[in-house]
């Protein structure tokens, strides 16, 4: 049963960071309004719009990919009864390598991509995992935890 409730953890986790994610990607465009015509909700639109994109445009996307990161890895983190570490690093590369395939697939800046992926997801689940630790009032525990 506790092999059960690791795996539970880490769906809870991934569940827990696409909801913070998906709620940042749709509330940033209400926050900082994409420029006159670019629809940030339709894929072509991005494609053909993304030079009219500012810097303040990628805030919210890194935002939702980092904190659903640090959130979901958390979870994971606290839910998981053994295990903790890895749930919360197999979180960070299940978000890690959600980020490289959209950066495939939209055409965003090489500076924005270079930043989103060094920073938002290990970087957030190590932190998650700091916190975690934290929260639960203990040092972190080793890798087999």
């Amino acid at each position: 049963m506790p092999m059960l409730k690791v795996i539970a953890a880490f769906i809870v986790g991934a569940i827990a960071g696409g909801i913070v994610n998906m709620t940042l990607v749709t509330v940033g465009p209400a926050v900082i309004p994409p420029p006159e015509g670019v629809d940030v909700t339709d894929m072509e639109s991005l494609k053909t719009s993304m030079h009219l994109l500012s810097a303040r445009h990628f805030v919210f996307p890194f935002l939702a990919h980092a904190l659903g990161t640090l959130v979901g890895a958390l979870v994971g983190y606290l839910l998981a009864p053994k295990y903790k570490i890895r749930v919360a690093w197999l979180i960070g590369v299940f978000t890690l390598l959600g980020g490289i395939a959209a950066s495939s697939m939209i055409p965003a800046p090489k500076a924005f991509i270079a930043v989103d992926l060094i920073f938002a997801y290990l970087p957030m689940a190590w932190l998650a995992i700091k916190l975690g630790a934290a929260i639960q009032g203990s040092a972190a525990p080793g890798p087999a935890a």
